[in-house]
């Protein structure tokens, strides 16, 4: 259940957004995003990091900054990864909310706002599922939707959990969530995975959401699926050890 007594405390958003290779579409998502912001009064900054982009990313990041003083775009000069992005974003991010977002406009901003609704009511993270009433997917490639399933049914049961889209990025965290499940590990897109699953082993509130994604029009998908197996199922057994045999160490303690 939420926490009534926590109910609009929070100050800003901050919309982290991993970008390697994306001129094609990074300018439209930074552009649509602000917009519905904007026009529903939800306080934020747009925090895209330049992931070692070797087009015009980074040019368009800069240019569009100039006009939007709420992107506020970074380079992550560490190395490279999807995860390792992520955590940079956050690292230098300044909001007490956050949700992390994709840079091909796959994801729906209007569920931006939904997010931070949510948060509001008290709720420590918010989880958006794809494959609930209300949610739905466009033009998702039928043997990535297969694995999909069968990773997500997997960690589903290993977990005992009703979260049925634990590998989908897009999801919103308030900082105190974000801290607490410190230190990251994961490098790549298995971070995905790393965050919500110690969210709920450690104990912060959740919730789930219906959301929609559409696939990128623009530019090149960046999860491999053969190269991302294996990371997925380390990240999966070290968040289980956690869960049963850490004896609550890393819980977060209650009031």
């Amino acid at each position: 259940m939420s926490d009534p007594t926590r109910k609009n405390d929070l100050k800003l958003l901050s919309i982290i957004i991993p970008a390697r290779d994306e001129e094609g579409c990074i300018a439209s998502t930074v552009e649509h995003l602000h917009l519905e912001l904007t026009l529903q009064k939800v306080p934020h900054e747009i925090v895209v990091v330049d992931d070692g982009s070797s087009d015009a990313t980074w040019k368009i990041l800069a240019e569009l900054s100039a006009k939007i003083p709420e992107l506020a775009p970074t380079q992550n000069t560490g190395l490279h990864g999807f995860g390792r992005a992520i955590i940079w974003g956050l690292n230098n991010s300044k909001g007490d909310a956050v949700v992390i977002m994709m840079a091909d406009e796959s994801d729906d901003q209007r569920d931006v706002v939904k997010y931070w609704r949510l948060l509001n009511e008290g709720w420590d993270c918010v989880f958006g599922s794809r494959f609930v009433k209300g949610g739905g997917t466009i033009d998702y490639p039928a043997f990535k939707l297969f694995v999909n399933r069968c990773a997500n049914f997997f960690i589903k049961v290993i977990f005992h959990i009703p979260l049925n889209d634990t590998t989908n990025a897009f999801k919103a965290y308030r900082r105190e969530v974000i801290d607490g499940c410190r230190p990251l590990i994961a490098p790549h897109f298995n971070l995905t995975v790393e965050l919500p699953l110690k969210a709920i082993v450690r104990g912060f509130t959740w919730t789930t959401m219906p959301i929609t994604w559409k696939n990128r029009r623009t530019g090149e998908a960046k999860l491999k699926i053969k190269e991302m197996g294996s990371r997925y199922f380390f990240i999966c057994c070290y968040v289980w050890l956690e869960k049963y045999f850490s004896r609550g160490d890393y819980r977060k303690k209650q009031p």
